[in-house]
């Protein structure tokens, strides 16, 4: 039997969708007695924005640090574009800004840049570096010296650092712990440029807010395990919306209804929105009520927090964990 000649070979694996930006799979470390993370599995899709959340010591550093090479792993894979992640290919189109980092305090910033590129064995025109230290705020820092930098601005310089190569993939470790304000939004605008360049993006924050704001999907560690993950839409769970209302009939209790699942206590009603509807019909469902002769005092749309969720995944995990140790 004639196999499928080369050009319909080549179409073949033209028309597979690309591999993940990231892939691990059971990955597992153990530092002497001390389990730092236990069986962790998840993807991070091409041009997708990946949340890594949890406590202290729950094991999101290592889970980077093997991801990247830098750790060896006791148990588990690890795929980084396609390639395994010893695979300098692979590696050379990863950027990184690790949690702790450091620069040669007599370089300028641009010299920084261009060590690092040299480093990783790409071209970068001097315009393009430019353009990338004018993207996280220090085109007027170009040409000082690092050791005269704030620890704000040098955490800027690592990230022109780790996109400076035009990455398929970056990985952020807490990459606004030392930034003001001004600083998060930057860095929040800066994720959503790389997602919409299709450019994939694993990050790991304490910042809860700037992962609800940016991510696509979230994965939260505890002790080392996969704790839960999923889209916000999943984790989070339905949306409601609150209203406090008088004068309301029979006829406006039913399309209060008709909405979602109704709850009352008083004059505060909270309708739970079916997963296919969205808060989008709020306007609608205000202007009914109004037209049956209800008086609206307030309009509350909203849902669980992802800190709240946050809380709840980990309360429950360490409830689990004291039963088990009682039984």
């Amino acid at each position: 039997m004639i196999g499928p000649s080369l050009d319909t070979a080549r179409q073949l694996l033209a028309d597979l969708p690309p591999a993940p930006a990231a892939w691990c799979s059971g990955l597992r470390k153990r530092y002497r007695k001390q389990i730092a993370v236990d069986g962790v599995s998840f993807t991070v899709g091409r041009g997708e924005v990946v949340g890594l959340l949890g406590p202290n010591g729950a094991g999101k550093t290592t889970v980077i640090k093997m991801l990247l090479g830098l750790v060896r792993p006791d148990a588990g894979e690890v795929l980084l574009l396609g390639r395994p992640s010893g695979d300098p290919r692979s590696r050379a189109r990863v950027g990184y800004l690790p949690e702790l980092f450091r620069y040669q305090p007599w370089l300028t910033a641009a010299e920084v840049l261009a060590l690092h590129v040299r480093l990783a064995g790409v071209v970068v025109p001097e315009q393009e570096r430019r353009e990338c230290l004018a993207t996280v705020g220090l085109a007027d820092r170009a040409r000082d010296r690092v050791g005269g930098f704030s620890k704000g601005m040098q955490q800027r310089l690592g990230l022109a650092v780790a996109l400076v190569a035009r990455p398929d993939l970056v990985i952020l470790d807490e990459p606004t712990s030392a930034l003001d304000p001004v600083g998060r939004a930057d860095v929040r605008d800066l994720l959503l440029v790389l997602k919409e360049r299709q450019v994939a993006v694993l990050l790991n924050s304490h910042l809860i807010g700037e992962v609800e704001r940016v991510c696509d999907r979230v994965v939260i560690l505890d002790k080392g395990r996969v704790s839960a993950s999923g889209t916000l839409a999943e984790l989070l769970g339905q949306r409601e919306v609150r209203l406090r209302l008088d004068g309301v009939s029979a006829a406006a209790e039913a399309r209060l209804a008709a909405a979602g699942q109704l709850t009352r206590s008083g004059d505060a009603f909270t309708v739970a929105l079916p997963a296919e509807q969205d808060t989008a019909m709020v306007p609608d469902l205000v202007a009914d009520l109004v037209g049956l002769g209800v008086r609206v005092h307030a309009v509350e749309p909203g849902r669980i927090s992802l800190e709240q969720r946050l809380l709840d995944i980990l309360r429950a995990d360490t409830n689990a964990d004291t039963n088990g140790d009682r039984s």
